[in-house]
């Protein structure tokens, strides 16, 4: 069975577990790694551009393999859209239809969960259905906020049936109010994952290195686009 959840509340500083330390210091070198991504690395190629105005652009990195960033302009404030992304993370499913659940196995502080996700089965079922367990951290710095995912193997979460754990080797989604018009967000979106094959790998589960390179982008565009949508109906009047 998953592990309970515990409120951040049970827990003073000089409480902290060593596993919720584990989970924090995950998430703390999570942000660090995207940091110096973020303002080191400049040899990106364009992968997909989007009628939406986002651009997806790709690299190859030490230690990741290929990496997709994404960027575009959001039309509201950084903090409705870290309400969406980081406080109301179970609630996702309900507005972005490529996933199924996800569940908050845990809180660490104010600042660090440990997730499951569920994917919802693809169309054509061409990658099989994943499941992730990731530890998920809020980072600030100036006026940005940070929200990094890395998989962990923490939680002893049994497999579902049908269902092939997948890991994020590195997810960051930046926050950025755009200059000039604090309403608009730049929201940029570094993602590195590992979708892994089945047991046996001649059978459904196995993924050419083409199909993910395809399947990854694809499915930052899609995110943006159902976060898109939700938005213009969350800020109607």
């Amino acid at each position: 069975a998953a592990t309970c959840s515990h409120p951040a509340g049970d827990l003073s500083p000089n409480q902290t577990s060593s596993v919720d330390l584990s989970y924090i210091t995950q998430g703390e070198r999570a942000l660090q790694q995207a940091l110096s991504i973020l303002q080191h690395h400049t040899s990106w190629k364009a992968e997909v551009m989007m009628d939406a105005g986002a651009t997806v652009t790709s690299a190859a990195l030490p230690g990741l393999g290929k990496v997709f960033r994404a960027e575009v302009v959001l039309p509201v404030p950084v903090t409705q859209l870290h309400q969406e992304l980081f406080e109301r993370v179970e609630q996702m499913p309900q507005w972005n239809p490529t996933l199924s659940q996800v569940k908050v196995l845990r809180r660490v502080g104010t600042d660090t969960l440990v997730t499951h996700e569920v994917a919802a089965p693809s169309p054509g079922n061409l990658v099989g259905q994943r499941d992730f367990v990731s530890v998920r951290h809020r980072g600030r710095r100036d006026t940005a906020i940070y929200l990094v995912g890395t998989a962990t193997r923490g939680e002893p979460l049994p497999l579902r049936e049908g269902c092939i754990r997948a890991e994020s080797r590195l997810s960051c989604i930046v926050l950025q109010p755009l200059a000039g018009d604090p309403a608009r967000t730049h929201f940029t979106w570094l993602l590195s994952m590992d979708l892994k094959a089945s047991a046996t790998t001649c059978c459904r589960g196995w993924i050419p290195p083409s199909v993910t390179d395809r399947v990854l982008p694809q499915s930052q565009v899609d995110f943006i686009k159902h976060l898109h949508q939700h938005l213009s109906v969350t800020t109607c009047p």
